[in-house]
């Protein structure tokens, strides 16, 4: 919902459940049913007329915010469960993703949001994903590399197996570094770096 603070009203609404029935054209699979598309983070960029949506269905959708109503401008699929928190960086359109599936993924919207100011285009084709994998520096870090189709356009720059359920993540700079910090169930917060970007 986008609300008019003024009006106490709300200006604007969507529901993810019906959008996922139009792209869909054949029978619900069945993960669906478990997993509905329900809102469970959002994010603003600095901007401040995008915002990011995490949901259940393991999507994660972009939108703009034009005057009293938002479009949106793309949705891939960020996890292989539900997308628990959505968080973008400070000064950029590089989004943070935490599942339930124990990974944390930045995603680089930069090229895709700037691509949709100037056309007017929507949805995008989807096929299936090749994969290649390379370890980084430092701890359980692993940067996928994942073939654009899968997400869209946009492209994971960065996976991280955490292993736990991610209940919480802010990218921060600390000690001038550019860092993730990640609660989970735990009763620790873990910090991973990004020193490239």
């Amino acid at each position: 919902m986008l609300w008019s603070l003024q009006k106490a009203r709300p200006l604007w609404i969507t529901n993810l459940q019906e959008d996922e029935t139009e792209e869909m054209e054949g029978p619900q699979s069945p993960g669906q049913l478990l997993n509905p598309a329900l809102a469970h983070s959002i994010s603003v960029a600095s901007c401040g007329n995008i915002f990011s949506c995490g949901a259940e269905d393991g999507k994660v959708r972009i939108f703009r915010v034009m005057g009293v109503k938002c479009e949106q401008e793309l949705g891939f699929k960020g996890h292989t469960s539900g997308v628990s928190q959505v968080c973008f960086l400070p000064e950029s359109y590089l989004l943070l993703t935490g599942g339930n599936d124990g990974k944390i993924t930045l995603w680089d919207a930069n090229s895709e949001v700037e691509k949709k100011q100037k056309s007017p285009t929507k949805r995008t084709h989807r096929k299936k994903p090749k994969r290649g994998t390379c370890t980084k520096q430092g701890g359980n870090t692993n940067a996928s590399v994942t073939d654009e189709e899968e997400h869209g356009n946009i492209l994971p720059k960065l996976n991280i197996e955490h292993g736990e359920k991610v209940n919480w993540l802010l990218g921060t700079k600390i000690k001038g570094h550019q860092n993730i910090l990640v609660a989970d169930q735990t009763s620790c917060i873990s910090v991973y770096p990004l020193n490239e970007f």
